[in-house]
């Protein structure tokens, strides 16, 4: 039986190193077996550079593991640069829907919600043109992720955002969110009764990938040595260093642990932030300005190299910001579980992944702005020897559990060729 046609807006896609990009690609290929798929994207420019192999053409046709990509050149930007960002924004924006014309006939259309409010027209633009059914995969809510961090507010142009992606939810055929939480907030977005279809699938992380690894395992000791983190109590940030996550302020809370301050097992603390993102220069010049020798910053990880990474921690960081309960899900948290690893969360009530590390008893939980107890959560954490470990083995029965990649893909290819 021939396949039926799937495009997909993905923005970022491998070898870009974006969250949504890697869950994109883990899709896509998980989904061959039902459908001939094609991605439009930009040229690989996560980090704001271009390398020259991409500066000469308008668009790239690739393919990567049987997907056919269709890349669109973008300018470079600066993530401190609101300017330069939304160039780049812009300039995928409309790279797409010219790049639309060059894919043939799709039977179905898939698109993200990034960039925020563009990634869902796209959605509208692909549907309409190629006369497909329309999925829309919201992994965040705008605009209601920016006014929870106030990046805008300008009353005028929130009130414009949100009626554009309200038509875009309705255009839809289906939206799949992320967590339970975001699925009140879309139903909440509409009069009772008017809501779009919508469904939810948790977002994931290869569980064959990643998966716990000893702490004498030879490239999880590379990993230490080259950080200078042998024999020390590693408490890990790892993913995007970004506006939705109060991080400006934890900085605040990991200075009240001096260096030289001790785990249970004697270890010096270390509390290390792994990835980049715009304010990695606050943090960087906070830690430099207040001297906290016990902070240090490693780059993002190859993706083969993110299993050891994770597994050099002793527990990791899983945080928003206040405001974000309902409007985005932090994924980092499935590569944390994936690893065994317990977490320390700062996450509000009620959240998606608040609820599977309150239900499984996973870890430490903080509200959003309870310094206080963030700071008592750190401490105690410090002060067990054992029960951390049982707690990372209770984060992976999460995935085992039935979060795995693979069940995931499954309910994406149900939700979708249901659509009639």
């Amino acid at each position: 039986m021939k396949k039926k046609k799937l495009l997909i807006y993905a923005h970022y896609y491998t070898p870009d190193v974006a969250s949504t990009g890697q869950i994109l690609k883990e899709l896509a290929e998980g989904m061959l077996d039902t459908f001939d798929i094609t991605v439009i994207c930009v040229v690989p420019s996560y980090s704001g550079k271009v390398d020259d192999a991409y500066k000469t053409k308008k668009f790239y046709r690739e393919e990567i593991n049987g997907v056919h990509v269709l890349r669109i050149r973008v300018p470079e930007f600066s993530k401190q640069d609101k300017r330069s960002r939304i160039k780049n924004i812009i300039s995928y924006f409309f790279g797409s829907m010219r790049a639309t014309f060059k894919v043939g006939h799709q039977d179905y259309v898939f698109s993200i919600s990034q960039p925020p409010i563009l990634g869902g027209l796209l959605g509208v633009w692909g549907k309409w043109i190629k006369h497909a059914k329309f999925i829309y995969n919201i992994q965040d809510f705008n605009p209601e992720q920016i006014m929870a961090v106030g990046y805008s507010r300008n009353k005028l142009v929130l009130k414009l955002m949100m009626a554009l992606d309200k038509f875009s939810c309705k255009q839809s055929d289906l939206v799949i969110t992320v967590g339970r939480d975001l699925v009140e907030t879309l139903k909440n977005r509409f009069k009772p009764g008017r809501a779009p279809k919508v469904a939810m699938i948790n977002n994931w992380i290869d569980e064959k990938e990643i998966h716990p690894l000893s702490a004498d395992e030879p490239h999880v000791v590379a990993f230490k040595q080259k950080y200078r983190l042998e024999d020390k109590f590693v408490v890990m940030y790892s993913g995007n260093i970004g506006l939705y996550y109060d991080l400006e302020n934890l900085i605040k809370v990991i200075e009240k642990f001096p260096a030289g301050t001790k785990s249970a097992g004697g270890q010096k603390v270390e509390f290390v932030f792994v990835g980049a993102g715009s304010m990695l220069d606050t943090l960087k010049q906070y830690v430099e300005m207040h001297e906290m020798k016990n902070v240090s910053f490693i780059p993002y990880q190859p993706k083969a190299d993110l299993i050891y990474s994770l597994n050099a921690a002793d527990i990791h960081w899983c945080v928003n910001a206040k405001g974000i309960k309902g409007v985005s899900c932090p994924s980092k948290f499935y590569g944390i579980a994936a690893a065994g690893k317990p977490v320390l969360g700062v996450l509000e009530q009620g959240a998606e992944i608040e609820r599977l590390i309150r239900d499984h008893h996973a870890g430490y939980l903080a509200t959003p702005g309870d310094y206080s107890l963030v700071e008592t959560n750190i401490r105690t954490a410090l002060g067990l020897s054992e029960g951390l470990q049982q707690m990372g083995q209770r984060s992976r029965e999460i995935i085992n559990g039935g979060l795995t990649k693979t069940e995931s893909v499954k309910k994406y290819v149900h939700k979708i060729t249901m659509l009639q």
